[in-house]
């Protein structure tokens, strides 16, 4: 009687084992909706009107691949590209592609097609074929060369008039230009078929317009304000950030011309409160920031002084006679946005400087959101400066130091003013499973899976 107890308990265990596994077994089927603030007009991350943004980043991963990718500690790994070299000091770089792998159309990827890709996004790169290989020549050394092909705008992408089709795990259904797109999962998916039929995924949408749709149950991913993280967290809410992500900044339009209007510069970048825009607006959310590039690129963020000095400031706006008024153009469907830039407002009004905010439009200065393009500080601070419209220098031995010097230039042209970094932070429905967000703030939604809803 013992025995059979004993293996009626031995059977029971193995089913209950059995029925725990299937609950955290992916599922097939469904359609995953996501929302997002950008509005991209185009799908070609190499367009000029392309955009860069977590949103934008995250749609050009569904749809295209890259020959490398980065992982979480910031190291290039196979992606197309299943291994590469390089030759004569980093100037030559040879990438074997990966075989078998197909656009999303169902022809066949060539070395041919992923250079003719390149081109595209990189003019002033020599890209070749060569038999299975891609070849890319430049005249000066490119250590970040792995890093640089790593960004969506380097996604390896096949154009033909106006249809464009790329490896990734999704295609193209239906494409609403800044409004929606639906993607279906891609059956020959190199590494495998998505779980999930399909994504939708609304575009333009306001941080509050992406919480009113969460709460009534009709997003199973959205963006969250860093504002409203503290709040979604103590309301016993899920909730997913990558670092700090994002660069708020100021960017003046035009250099300074006079040594007058550098002072006022200067006075204004001293006058603002950042530990008090932190801790009322932000409400705690994100880190005073006074250099471009978080610490956890840098590795010296933080030598970086944030403390405002009104003192300093009025000292400064009384050497300079004629005080003029700046207009301070920011994102009227940003609410952070706006808050931010009154405050600063107010704290240049204390220091004697005037500032005019105003909403959607080409000001003196503007209040610029500015997501982190890598982990690789080089390529993160390139990249950052191009998107504030400000160039950067070659570095002349792509060291940490030459870096630091790099970002103490540009802040000494008094064309920025750096005033926060932000998390990139996400809130996912309770049956979302196995979804990520890479380093660049994008989210990976490969493997993401959707849980059926319990009777």
């Amino acid at each position: 009687m013992r025995h059979i107890v004993w293996r009626w308990l031995a059977a029971s265990s193995f089913f209950l084992a059995l029925l725990a596994r299937a609950e955290v077994r992916p599922q097939y089927g469904g359609t995953l909706h996501v929302t997002m603030r950008a509005a991209p007009t185009t799908l070609d991350p190499a367009d000029r009107g392309w955009e860069d943004s977590f949103g934008s980043r995250g749609v050009a991963f569904l749809i295209f691949d890259s020959l490398v990718e980065m992982d979480d500690s910031g190291q290039p790994g196979p992606a197309l590209a299943e291994s590469w070299q390089a030759t004569r000091g980093n100037q030559r770089w040879e990438f074997r592609l990966r075989a078998g792998v197909k656009f999303s159309d169902g022809t066949p990827l060539t070395p041919e097609a992923a250079a003719a890709s390149l081109r595209v996004a990189n003019p002033s790169w020599n890209v070749s074929a060569s038999g299975g290989t891609v070849i890319i020549e430049q005249d000066a050394a490119d250590p970040e060369m792995l890093a640089e092909l790593a960004l969506a705008r380097n996604s390896i992408a096949k154009r033909d008039s106006d249809k464009i089709a790329g490896t990734g795990p999704f295609r193209v259904t239906e494409w609403q230009a800044g409004k929606q797109l639906n993607l279906g999962a891609n059956e020959e998916y190199w590494r495998g078929r998505p779980f999930v039929d399909g994504i939708q995924i609304e575009m333009g949408k306001s941080f509050r317009d992406q919480m009113t749709a969460f709460e009534l149950h009709k997003a199973d991913l959205i963006e969250v304000a860093p504002e409203q993280t503290h709040r979604f967290q103590q309301e016993g809410r899920s909730l997913t950030s990558a670092g700090r992500m994002e660069l708020l900044a100021l960017v003046f339009a035009k250099d300074a011309t006079t040594p007058q209007e550098k002072l006022l510069r200067q006075a204004l970048a001293l006058s603002v409160e950042r530990g008090s825009i932190r801790s009322v607006l932000l409400q705690g959310a994100g880190d005073p920031a006074a250099g471009i590039l978080p610490t956890w690129v840098s590795g010296y963020g933080f030598v970086f002084s944030t403390d405002a000095d009104l003192a300093k400031a009025r000292q400064l706006r009384d050497q300079v006679r004629a005080i003029p008024t700046w207009t301070l153009a920011y994102d009227n469907s940003d609410g952070l946005s706006r808050l931010v830039a009154e405050r600063v407002a107010l704290n240049a009004r204390d220091a004697g400087l005037s500032v005019r905010p105003m909403p959607d439009t080409i000001g003196d200065v503007r209040l610029l959101r500015v997501p982190i393009a890598s982990g690789n500080p080089w390529v993160a601070f390139k990249q950052a400066l191009s998107q504030a419209g400000l160039l950067a220098e070659k570095g002349k031995t792509e060291s940490v130091e030459d870096l630091y010097a790099q970002e103490q230039s540009t802040l000494s042209s008094d064309r920025i003013v750096p005033l926060f970094h932000l998390p990139a932070s996400y809130a996912a429905s309770p049956g979302l499973r196995d979804w990520a967000l890479r380093m660049d703030g994008s989210w990976n939604l490969h493997e993401a899976w959707l849980e059926a809803p319990k009777p």
